[in-house]
Parts: C-alpha cells; sequence; structure tokens
C-alpha cells in the first residue's frame, strides 16, 4: 500500500508518499511548497487557492512517481473556512496572526465569568482559537455566518475539495474550544451563549474512519484511481504525536517548527484548576489519547528575523543563523517568547531588542546575538514547560523532539542542557510519518498506534543530545525568570 500524505505547516508544504519496506515505513518527498500569507486592506489571509492548486500538482507528481492508494491531509490547527449552501467559498480564511481576536478573550470573560471558558473548553487561552475567531464574527461580523451553510477547519476544507463531503475531524475539532471535553460533541450550549449559530458545525469524523473517495470528476480529470481519502489525525500535532517514538513512560514530546507544541499524551483531558493555572490545553490525538499541551511560539522568531535581515539586504541562510548563534556570548539576555508583541509579522529583530532595552539587560546588537538571545529563550521556556507540567503532579523523565525543528541543532543542544535531560529526536517528518502511519492502520498494513511506533522507532535514526553545563544554565533560568516573570 501506498499513502499519499499532505503535511501544510505555518510557512510550508509537502506531499510525500509513504509505505512499508522490509519492515520499515519508508517515505518519497514528492512536491514541496511554500505557504505564504497574504495581507489585503489591513486583514492577513490564507492563500488558500494557491494551496488548493499545490494539492492538484502533489497529486499529479505522485501519480507520475509510482501512483498512490489512499490520502490523508493535516493542517495547522484552528483556522476555519465558511461555505454557503452552493458549497462555495465565501471568502479567503483569514490567518490566526490576524488582528482581528485582540481582546477578544476579555470580551468572552465578561461575559461569562473569568475562568468559566476553561471548564468547557480545557483549553490555554490564545487569542488565535477557533472560539475567539467566530465569535468576533458573531458579534462584528454576522452577515457573513447568515450567509455560511457550514464551516470548514483548513484540512477539512482540502478534504471537501477531494470528496464533496462536509465533515470535522475530531483532533482538529478538539483545538477550536467549541468541542465539548466530556461528550466529545459540540458544545452547542456554549455556542448559543456566545451567539455562535450551532448550525454551522458539520458532523465530527473520528481519526482513521474514510473520510469519502476521491471525487469522480477531480479523478478523472488528474486521470487517478478514485482511492479512499482517510481521515488521518489532521491537526498536524496530532499527527506529529502518532509519530513520536517515546523514550520512557512519563516522557514529554515537543513538536518542533514555527510552533513549539509541548506536553504529555494522557488518557483523558485534566480540567483541574492546576492545569488552567498552568495553561495547559486538552486536545485530542489518536486512538481517544489526550495531547496534554502547552503552545510556545517556536521557531516562528526566528524565522520572522531571518526574513527582516533578507529585507535589509543580507543573504543569510538558517545554517548562516545558528552558526552566528554558536559564537555569540552565552546567556547575555532573554526575551519572553510568547509575549504578544512576537506574534505579528515584520521587524522580529528590533522587537527583541525593545524587550530587551525595556527589561534593563544588554541589548543584542549583530545577527549571532539576537539569534542566540532567541534560542536560549525558547530552552529555558521549555525548562519552565517541564517544571510546569511537574507541578501538575506528574512525573517525567524523559523528553522527545519531532519534526522540521530539531533541524535546527543549536536549540536541540540548548534544550537538553536547559531541562537536564538525554533528549532523542526525530524523526524530523513525523507529522508526516504519522500522517501515513494513520492511513497504513486505516488500510490493515500497521495494527495499531504501538505497533506503529515501533515500526517509526526502528525506521527513522534518532540523534540523541546530551546536557552539559548544568550550574551555567541553572543560573540562567534564575535570571530567565526574573525577567519573564514566574
Amino acid at each position: 500500500m501506498r499513502a499519499l500524505a499532505f503535511d501544510f505547516g505555518a510557512s510550508s508544504g509537502r506531499a510525500m508518499i509513504g509505505y512499508i519496506e522490509g519492515g520499515d515505513i519508508k517515505i518519497d518527498e514528492i512536491h514541496r511548497f511554500s505557504n505564504d500569507p497574504v495581507e489585503i486592506n489591513g486583514t492577513v489571509y490564507w492563500d488558500i487557492l494557491r494551496l488548493i492548486h499545490e494539492v492538484r500538482t502533489g497529486i499529479t507528481e505522485a501519480k507520475n512517481q509510482g501512483g498512490f492508494d489512499s490520502i490523508g491531509v493535516d493542517t495547522w490547527g484552528v483556522d476555519f473556512a465558511l461555505i454557503d449552501k452552493d458549497g462555495n467559498l465565501i471568502d479567503n480564511p483569514v490567518h490566526y496572526r490576524d488582528s482581528r481576536t485582540e481582546g477578544m478573550p476579555k470580551e468572552i470573560d465578561d461575559l461569562l465569568g473569568e475562568g468559566v471558558l476553561y471548564t468547557h473548553t480545557g483549553l490555554q487561552v490564545n487569542n488565535f482559537n477557533t472560539i475567539y475567531q467566530l465569535y468576533y464574527l458573531a458579534k462584528y461580523r454576522p452577515d457573513l455566518l447568515d450567509r455560511a451553510d457550514k464551516i470548514l477547519f483548513m484540512p477539512d476544507f482540502v478534504m471537501y475539495y477531494l470528496t464533496g463531503n462536509k465533515r470535522a475531524e475530531y483532533t482538529i475539532a478538539s483545538t477550536s474550544g467549541l468541542l465539548n471535553q466530556y461528550t466529545n460533541e459540540w458544545n452547542v450550549e456554549l455556542m448559543d451563549i456566545l451567539g455562535i449559530p450551532s448550525r454551522l458545525m458539520p458532523d465530527i469524523i473520528m481519526p482513521g474512519e474514510k473520510y469519502g473517495d476521491l471525487r469522480e470528476d477531480l479523478a478523472r480529470e488528474l486521470q487517478v484511481p478514485q482511492v479512499p481519502v482517510i481521515a488521518v489525525c489532521t491537526h498536524d500535532t496530532a499527527s506529529a504525536v502518532v509519530a513520536v517514538p517515546f523514550a520512557t513512560e512519563n516522557s514529554m514530546f515537543i513538536s518542533s517548527g514555527t510552533w513549539s507544541l509541548m506536553g504529555m499524551e494522557l488518557k483523558s483531558p485534566d480540567m483541574s484548576k492546576a492545569s488552567e493555572i498552568a495553561g495547559f490545553s486538552n486536545e485530542r490525538g489518536y486512538d481517544g489519547t489526550v495531547r496534554y499541551l502547552r503552545n510556545i511560539m517556536g521557531l516562528w522568531i526566528i524565522n520572522e528575523c531571518r526574513r527582516q535581515w533578507i529585507r535589509e539586504g543580507m543573504d543569510i541562510s538558517y545554517a548562516d543563523i545558528a552558526s552566528l548563534a554558536e559564537e555569540a556570548e552565552p546567556f547575555r539576555c532573554f526575551i519572553d517568547v510568547d509575549n504578544q508583541e512576537f506574534s505579528p509579522m515584520g521587524d522580529m529583530p528590533s522587537r527583541i531588542k525593545e524587550f530587551c532595552k525595556r527589561t534593563t539587560q544588554r541589548v543584542p546588537s549583530s545577527v549571532g546575538e539576537v539569534a542566540r538571545c532567541v534560542y536560549e529563550s525558547l530552552a529555558l521556556k521549555y525548562r519552565k514547560s517541564l517544571n510546569d507540567m511537574r507541578e501538575t503532579g506528574r512525573v517525567v523523565d524523559g523528553l522527545n523532539i519531532v519534526g522540521g525543528g530539531i533541524n535546527a541543532k543549536i536549540l536541540c543542544k540548548f534544550t537538553s542542557s536547559a531541562c537536564n535531560l538525554t533528549v532523542p529526536t526525530g524523526p524530523v517528518e513525523g507529522t508526516v510519518i504519522g500522517n501515513i502511519s494513520v492511513q497504513l492502520i486505516a488500510g490493515g498494513e500497521i495494527q495499531s498506534l504501538s505497533e506503529a511506533r515501533r515500526m517509526i522507532a526502528k525506521s527513522f535514526d534518532a540523534k540523541v543530545y546530551e546536557p552539559t553545563d548544568r550550574e551555567a544554565w541553572d543560573e540562567a533560568y534564575l535570571r530567565y525568570l526574573e525577567v519573564v516573570g514566574k
């Protein structure tokens, strides 16, 4: 069986073919493309039509390179498309980094009472969560919701294009803040209070089920068979966690990329007050698991720094940035990577310098100093998240990192030292491999999630990092807490 996986990240996408050969999972890259937001009249949109074009290109390339037997799609979370009663896209989906939801968490807290929302959603407060986006539309753009027949999350929209079926896959639905954590159904009561029409929500489909078959007209046009489209874990982090070959039963994970998603896999949600205070989300995973995690800004900050340096005329790669950071003086200054001032697109190095100046630290000047500040601050944020996890009463004795962020070896090295843990990393294409694994389970090629993880551990080499300079990192962590707050 050959499984075709589409993985859309916040800054790039890829299509890959996965199959089993000699007892190992193999992957072949078919097509890779950038994912670039577009700002028009002050609103930031996803270029969804271009992304659909990339799906068509990926299908054609896969056909030309041996064919495929199923398709699975995963994307980033929270964002959505509005579809009218005729099945047409009402508007380009708005990017989660758009400013329209600023202030929405406070407005909902004022309406419900502070902390009440967590008892419904079990999600970390991020102003880009779907519930805040839809509350904004219900309050300020009700005309759009009046015209809509269904809301389709981003992977669901792609699969709607492929199959014609309007559904909401379980793991992506769980990132919305609209799923009842106890019944796993839409929280109609909450939506009624917020003025969000519950009629807009599609039926929920579980990971591993068939979303539908490839549309007959599309298959005919692209000259491919009407293969099944499988509802994999369509939230990219859920797919990435499928591919984590956990070092121990009490290991945390980091899915590292534009965002860093750091947490543990649980059997049931934790909706406790301690969990709310710590800021952990309960999102759903494969086979009834819970991704108990924290969203951390991640390598977005480095990505935006590089974009600014290129705008200023530098010819600089990520490898160059990491090399310059290695040469810079350690523990010079720190930032709170989750401060909202680092969320929008734009001149990131200037914001970092301003933060350091405002917090009376040494202000970084060179590329290496700015980058080292970011890498060290990220590693120390991981340490804080690990400590916060332990304070919820959980034992943590391991940490695995998967995803494209492991290419930033400097960050992996810093993370091991900051957290004082041996850190195995890989696979780098964890999200794609998780996507493919669920397709292979659905096709009967793999029998279970545990078998998939055993095969992944055997099929892909892990680079292991060992902690160093413990005293220096301990001292740096205390200074970091003074800067960002405890």
